[in-house]
């Protein structure tokens, strides 16, 4: 079957000056030609068209496409993928600005005047998610629904932590880390006690200063809540170690904190995949996993034996980690085959 190019035009939605010039430029140049010279187009190069419009749909210039072409196995069936791939993110995209709507019109039924700002401020900081994860995984983050409502029990807890750094209370006063360890239990709720969600989301956080400005985190903040938390568990390691051993904790234990979240991350996706303790990926881990370990607790393996011993004796060590015994587990298989 041949169409003529008026037909094609009609077809595909183009108009005739947009085919005559992309023969023009060689692009699509049609197969054949009838008597009367009107341009006639194949299968082949209905074919190609549908590669041209694909690509152009990804952003690419009418030259960029000529060139891309030009190259020898450039299956069709890619391009579709990739077309359904596109498609796929523009409606999960426009489903969620649906649910955002629908949320601000059951607010105005209510007879409820939302603050614009305020709704402006959700949405954006709603945006900075969908562009760090995906939306299986906003659907099984507690923290992107609250951030959808504006959680009041974070907003109060982030005044409460402010007020006491901004008085200037150390980190190892019984108030900041009393507040820490409710930060901690919080967000490891709201990130389903997930670590790869944690992980995300202080990428997120360390990459978006706007969202630090909406939900008045800052870096120095969560900075003082971390030595907060840490000054809890160095007081219940100081009960298992020398003065020696814990003034090294004390000076290094904070140093590599932000590390462990992806570390753990990582470890939960080697288990997920089906990595055994045994695997050349385990042992990869087990290295990293030690090399924190040993940047605050030193390198004596007496001393390790007291951590040991203490992590064994001291539900309270493993609280706000983002660990289970699952993970666990299979890291000291993985450290003991190092070994």
């Amino acid at each position: 079957m041949l169409l003529k190019v008026g037909e094609l035009a009609k077809k595909s939605g183009l108009t005739v000056r947009t085919l005559h010039h992309y023969d023009a430029i060689g692009l699509l140049v049609p197969s054949a030609r009838a008597d009367n010279g009107y341009r006639l187009y194949n299968r082949d190069d209905i074919a190609r068209l549908h590669r041209i419009q694909a690509l152009r749909g990804f952003g690419l210039s009418l030259a960029d496409i000529g060139a891309y072409l030009a190259q020898p196995d450039t299956p069709l069936t890619d391009l579709v993928a990739r077309q359904i791939a596109m498609l796929d993110g523009q409606i999960d995209e426009a489903a969620r600005l649906r649910g955002r709507l629908q949320e601000l019109h059951r607010t105005l039924m209510d007879g409820k005047e939302p603050e614009l700002a305020d709704w402006l401020n959700t949405l954006e900081l709603m945006t900075m998610f969908d562009r760090y994860f995906s939306q299986e995984e906003l659907d099984r983050l507690p923290m992107y629904h609250k951030t959808q409502t504006q959680s009041p029990e974070w907003t109060e807890l982030v005044a409460q932590v402010r007020a006491l750094m901004d008085a200037g209370v150390p980190p190892a006063d019984e108030r900041p880390r009393s507040l820490a360890d409710r930060w901690m239990a919080m967000l490891a709720h709201d990130t389903n006690n997930d670590p790869r969600m944690l992980a995300k989301l202080n990428y997120m956080h360390d990459n978006e200063p706007a969202m630090q400005a909406s939900i008045g985190i800052s870096p120095v903040l969560r900075d003082y809540v971390v030595r907060a938390f840490g000054e809890s568990k160095m007081a219940v390691y100081e009960r298992y170690l020398s003065p020696e051993e814990f003034s090294f904790l004390r000076a290094n234990y904070g140093k590599r904190a932000m590390e462990w979240p992806q570390l753990m991350a990582d470890v939960r996706d080697a288990i997920d995949a089906g990595a055994t303790p045994d695997s050349p990926q385990a042992r990869e881990l087990a290295l990293r996993w030690m090399d924190l370990f040993r940047s605050y607790a030193g390198d004596d393996p007496a001393t390790h034996a007291k951590f040991r011993e203490a992590l064994q004796n001291e539900p309270e060590l493993t609280k706000g980690s983002w660990t289970d015994e699952t993970l666990l587990g299979f890291m000291r298989e993985a450290m003991r085959r190092l070994a």
